[in-house]
């Protein structure tokens, strides 16, 4: 649990850190977006390369790149499995009715790239580069339009902003009652299915009533700071665009439209 990544920042000073979260957001739904378009190999390597240039400049460890991905390491790979044996085409390997195609293998090894770099892309621009207060107010100030209609972009970026936060904390909660919950000889990890699910309720207990807890801590702690929304509040750090914000969303953007032209113009 101690690698999950989600919510957790990698401090740095490179010019990814810096750049305006409003700008992280917008580059890397433009860049997700993108690549569900990509088919070839050619346009997949120039965005890996990409990436890999950005993951350089951020002076990320590829550790750190790779336990974002251990999460959905199960979805990739069944992904993969799935796709390798739906396609008909030339045979490459044949077991009983179970046939693996080259065109299989190419569209399994295409979806799980396409899902690598779509987790890569978001932990480069906003899990790993980007605090969750800056995620909170990105959130904010792109959603505050809609707060003309009544829409409560405050509040729903308060709360994204807490479960960024506490994220961490309850993995390292969960992996502590684990251990404790062991060293008192509790078995849930042994055993059949109910076995396992019975000897889950020794954490999840426990578990549950620390999320209550802390819930209730923060409620207290935010009456007695008076909090009553976005009514009258200011920020301490007001995002402002500036130049390099400006010139590395047209680069992002340049690199995009190159891997797009490679894609649908076949030479």
């Amino acid at each position: 649990m101690k690698d999950i990544t989600l919510g957790r920042y990698y401090p740095g000073d490179s010019i990814v850190h810096r750049m305006d979260a409003r700008f992280k957001f917008f580059i890397s739904i433009a860049m997700m977006i993108g690549i569900f378009f990509l088919t070839g190999a050619l346009p997949f390597a120039v965005y890996a390369i990409f990436l890999m240039v950005l993951i350089i400049l951020t002076r990320i460890p590829l550790k750190q790149i790779f336990l974002s991905l251990k999460p959905i390491l199960f979805i990739i790979v069944f992904a993969f499995v799935i796709n390798l044996f739906s396609y008909q085409g030339t045979e490459l390997w044949s077991l009983g009715r179970l046939t693996i195609t080259y065109e299989g293998l190419y569209s399994g090894l295409r979806m799980a790239a396409r899902l690598s770099l779509l987790i890569i892309t978001s932990s480069v621009f906003l899990t790993l580069t980007t605090t969750p207060l800056n995620v909170a107010d990105a959130m904010e100030s792109i959603m505050k339009p809609l707060q003309k209609i009544g829409f409560p972009a405050h509040e729903i970026s308060m709360m994204m902003s807490i479960a960024l936060r506490f994220v961490p904390n309850l993995m390292e909660e969960t992996d502590k009652i684990m251990k404790a919950q062991s060293s008192r000889g509790a078995k849930y990890d042994t055993g059949g299915v109910v076995a396992r699910a019975r000897g889950l309720v020794s954490i999840l207990v426990p578990l549950f009533v620390s999320c209550f807890r802390r819930a209730e801590e923060l409620a207290i702690a935010m009456e007695a700071r008076c909090y009553n929304g976005a009514q009258g509040r200011t920020k301490l750090n007001v995002m402002k665009a500036v130049r390099p914000d400006y010139i590395m969303t047209g680069v992002c953007l340049l690199v995009l439209a190159v891997v797009l032209f490679l894609e649908f113009v076949r030479f």
